[in-house]
């Protein structure tokens, strides 16, 4: 080979191995920084979230939340404050609805017992008064106080439906129960005016002494002869079959 063609191909391979050790040179230089980059990362500290605090007196040093808030202490007698639950709503009081059964157009059968068609209904706390009780009157005399009893208890009825403490409304026979118009009780309605006996250890005793101290009813004397006529029966509706 001739020295100038010699001389070239050497200068040739000088300029390559020169490009190649600049490129593992600059290599080197990314890698290491990147590795210096990633290691001063993990120098730093991860920053710590805040818990909450549950101690009294901390929570009373946080920004007050307005102006006002400024001037309330943490604590009263060393004491820390507690906040206190919200009062509950008052509550109002639940009506309960009187329970019964409406038995409409009663008959009365005598004072004290009620008719419906084929069945019949005895008013508790009271002693029925027959219908064909006489009592005394003025002189030895007798007088109907047992159809007289039957007939103001029916000018009180008047047909007005009635309310029943019944358990079964398609009760059979004979039942015995209490009954009111509105909120007048039927039994007592009875004996306080005297057309009825209280029954013994009943509720409505009291009402039947007064009414015998009174002279009220079959405790007292005929009030025909006082001046009052004896009022004329209800003329009874067409149909008496059992309304219900």
């Amino acid at each position: 080979m001739k020295p100038a063609a010699l001389l070239t191909a050497t200068a040739g391979i000088a300029i390559v191995i020169g490009v190649i050790a600049a490129g593992e040179h600059r290599l080197s230089g990314a890698s290491d920084a990147g590795q210096i980059a990633a290691s001063a990362q993990s120098e730093v500290e991860p920053e710590t979230p805040v818990q909450p605090t549950t101690n009294p007196d901390a929570s009373m040093m946080a920004r007050p939340v307005d102006d006002a808030s400024q001037f309330y202490p943490s604590s009263v007698d060393g004491k820390p404050l507690e906040r206190e639950q919200a009062p509950e709503p008052e509550k109002k009081p639940v009506v309960v609805a009187e329970k019964g059964i409406d038995l409409p157009r009663p008959v009365a059968e005598s004072a004290g017992v009620l008719g419906f068609g084929e069945r019949r209904l005895q008013l508790a706390g009271l002693t029925p008064t027959p219908v064909d009780k006489s009592c005394a009157g003025t002189g030895g005399t007798q007088w109907p106080c047992g159809m007289l009893a039957k007939t103001n208890f029916r000018l009180f009825l008047r047909l007005r439906t009635v309310n029943c403490d019944l358990s079964d409304p398609s009760w059979s026979g004979t039942a015995t129960a209490s009954c009111k118009i509105g909120a007048q009780d039927l039994s007592q309605w009875l004996i306080a005016n005297g057309w009825a006996e209280a029954e013994a250890g009943s509720a409505f005793a009291d009402a039947g002494e007064k009414a015998k101290r009174d002279g009220n009813g079959i405790y007292g004397q005929d009030p025909r002869q006082a001046g009052a006529t004896d009022a004329p029966e209800l003329t009874q509706p067409q149909d008496m079959s059992d309304p219900l």
